[in-house]
């Protein structure tokens, strides 16, 4: 009976208290909008939204361009050129709830506020099934240009892609590899930030929009991050490792087995214009070349690409030839690196103790 006594008190103990939090000024979240971030008035965000969504256009076509243009310039006039990612997304998700409040429909579009122009390049051989929904995704996005590199393609995705509206094709008969895709796409554009995906690959357009604002907001490459889902040096794989290594030569271990192998990425105009499309063909190369001329290299954001990775003969088990090609790139990068004039490799002799450490990670 005791112990029943003792629970009915703390029940009654813990309604009091969300009772008497419930009466404190500022719990309430503001109506139409997420909880108010660091110094966002998000009611006052969303009112300017609704505003903005009384002159939406009545041709549907042009309201989500309208809406990303009004976003945009009230993101600004309240932040500058400073905020986070998160901050911005907060405040655009109040806007945009504002903005269909008044307009009346919905409005698709993830409210990431660009300052430069931005594209994308989607490089896809034989995926009819993902295509499709990859374009879908990218159209959400605040984008000039979405280029679609189809290579080597017997399936339906030509006619696929056909059929899209606002969508640049570049299509080549016989299969050149998605690595050649990318430096032919990026020739097809003039954007400032350059996102580059794969066409089996169908991610959200929220995942996207953090490399897109990365580069916008100063890095020149924005690799995806993905070192958490890695294990331990010792039971890695052979891929990871000479990603690792590249990058430990290039004097930037922060970087881990982060690579322009791995997408989604993206690529700033400058980065473009200083290593050539054409290096694009081999990502590891055109990587070390950033790094060498200086260019701002991050890793920002992590997709998980690994377990949504599709499976093919060509990229399972041991020595396959996706790994295979992929060490091989990674090899030439550092070559390269360590025949250019002035560009010492890192040839720290690791401790005793580092050597075992890693050796015996678990």
């Amino acid at each position: 009976m005791k112990g029943r006594t003792r629970a009915v008190r703390h029940r009654r103990t813990m309604k009091r208290q969300l009772a008497s939090r419930r009466k404190k000024p500022g719990r309430r979240r503001p109506n139409g909008s997420a909880a108010k971030g660091p110094g966002l008035n998000l009611n006052a965000i969303w009112k300017s939204g609704y505003q903005a969504g009384l002159d939406a256009p009545e041709n549907r076509a042009m309201t989500a361009e309208h809406a990303r243009h009004s976003w945009r310039e009230h993101w600004q006039s309240i932040s500058g050129n400073t905020g986070s990612y998160e901050a911005a997304m907060q405040a655009g998700k109040a806007y945009m709830q504002g903005y269909v409040h008044a307009a009346g429909y919905p409005v698709d579009i993830v409210p990431v506020p660009l300052h430069h122009s931005a594209a994308a390049v989607v490089c896809a051989c034989n995926e009819e099934r993902t295509l499709g929904k990859v374009m879908a995704q990218l159209k959400r996005l605040p984008l000039k240009d979405i280029i679609v590199v189809l290579n080597g393609t017997t399936d339906d995705s030509l006619n696929l892609v056909l059929a899209e509206s606002g969508i640049t094709l570049v299509y080549e008969p016989d299969r050149a590899g998605h690595d050649v895709g990318r430096a032919l796409g990026a020739k097809m554009t003039e954007a400032e930030a350059i996102l580059f995906v794969d066409g089996d690959m169908v991610l959200p357009a929220e995942q996207l929009a953090p490399f897109l604002y990365a580069v916008d907001r100063g890095s020149d490459v924005a690799l995806n991050n993905l070192s958490s889902l890695l294990p331990p040096f010792a039971r890695q794989d052979e891929v990871s490792r000479i990603k690792a290594y590249l990058n430990r030569t290039l004097g930037r271990p922060d970087l881990e087995s982060n690579s322009l192998t791995a997408v989604p990425h993206a690529l700033s105009r400058k980065m473009i214009q200083t290593v050539k499309p054409e290096s694009l063909a081999v990502p590891p190369k055109a990587q070390a070349m950033a790094i060498r001329h200086g260019l701002n290299v991050t890793a920002p954001c992590q997709v998980d690409v690994i377990r949504s990775n599709r499976l093919r003969t060509t990229n399972t088990g041991s020595g396959n030839e996706v790994a295979g090609l992929i060490i091989g790139d990674h090899l030439e990068a550092i070559a390269t690196w360590m025949a250019g004039a002035g560009h010492e490799a890192d040839s720290r002799t690791l401790s005793r103790t580092e050597v075992a450490y890693r050796r015996n990670a678990r």
